[in-house]
């Protein structure tokens, strides 16, 4: 029998966790290589991406559940609404809960990395903490859900790509470094990737649910080009953000592109949308070891 504690757990859905704290890891990895680092900086943004990843988690848990999307037809795990171990009032209030946790771990953030000193900045990130909230939350919940009307691919990019490594960046160094705007850009396009896998994945059902999804609207043969294009862009800029390193950081940015190649071959042979969930798996987990390695790679070549 489960209990409420697992319960909640399977909810959080912990193996999205370091998909999320991707894009941190990266924006510390340069801030590291700049000799300007906050440990105490870190932790926060972690624990903050965290929150942000749980919110939308339990508002997906909720949106697709009273939308009637997670049904028998889906191909995904069950979700815990899907199942009827929770309740829509119960989501409604977990989510409200997780928000105001997610708020409150923002705003040490940003009182710890800017403080005083820099308001008019420091409210830029109360807003985009904010906006992150709204985004989470919006993602699949009431009638103009953006991920219902193809706008999920977009604020996947933002958020988990520019707003997550550029604003990782920023509260440790206070400046902007070209470098960010490259792996911001190989971080958002590799997490778009994994929604396009997900989004595959789930075409089928997603038609019949009136879920409009990229993949809904170009097709599922178009998706895989689509992909294709995601995944070998991202791994262009990767070397253009580990160029700056220099050193060995080049040679490295080919051998960590090499497990995205084999990647696209195995996307190339799926005929049935089930298999994709075994490589969505891989996608996440290879962008969430990416960003280990530039954190490793930056804090060596500085």
């Amino acid at each position: 029998m489960r209990t409420p504690f697992s319960v909640w757990l399977a909810t959080a859905r912990l193996r999205t966790l370091p998909l999320s704290v991707s894009g941190i890891i990266t924006g510390n990895a340069i801030a590291a290589k700049d000799d300007v680092f906050s440990v105490t900086v870190f932790a926060l943004s972690l624990l903050t991406a965290i929150a942000f990843q749980i919110i939308s988690n339990f508002a997906n848990d909720y949106g697709d559940g009273v939308k009637g999307t997670d049904n028998e037809d889906r191909l995904g795990p069950e979700r815990t609404f899907q199942q009827g171990l929770l309740t829509a009032q119960a989501l409604k209030k977990g989510i409200v809960i997780s928000a105001l946790v997610s708020i409150a771990l923002a705003l040490s953030l940003i009182c710890v990395s800017l403080g005083w000193r820099q308001l008019l900045i420091s409210l830029f990130f109360l807003i985009l903490a904010l906006a992150a909230v709204w985004a989470a939350i919006k993602y699949t919940v009431g009638q103009n859900a953006y991920g219902y009307s193809g706008l999920g691919d977009l604020f996947v990019f933002l958020f988990f790509g520019w707003v997550s490594v550029i604003g990782a960046y920023y509260l440790q160094t206070q400046t902007v470094d070209l470098s960010i705007f490259f792996l911001a850009t190989t971080i958002g396009l590799m997490c778009v990737g994994v929604l396009n896998l997900n989004n595959m994945r789930d075409v089928v059902n997603d038609k019949k649910s009136n879920k409009i999804t990229l993949v809904v609207l170009m097709g599922s043969r178009n998706a895989k080009y689509y992909h294709y294009i995601l995944i070998l862009i991202s791994a262009v800029f990767l070397y253009l953000g580990m160029e700056s390193a220099g050193g060995i950081a080049p040679a490295v940015s080919f051998l960590i592109s090499l497990p995205l190649l084999i990647h696209l071959f195995q996307v190339n042979k799926i005929k049935e949308s089930k298999a994709y969930d075994p490589l969505l798996k891989q996608l996440a987990l290879s962008t969430f070891l990416i960003s280990l390695v530039l954190f490793f790679i930056f804090s060596i070549y500085r």
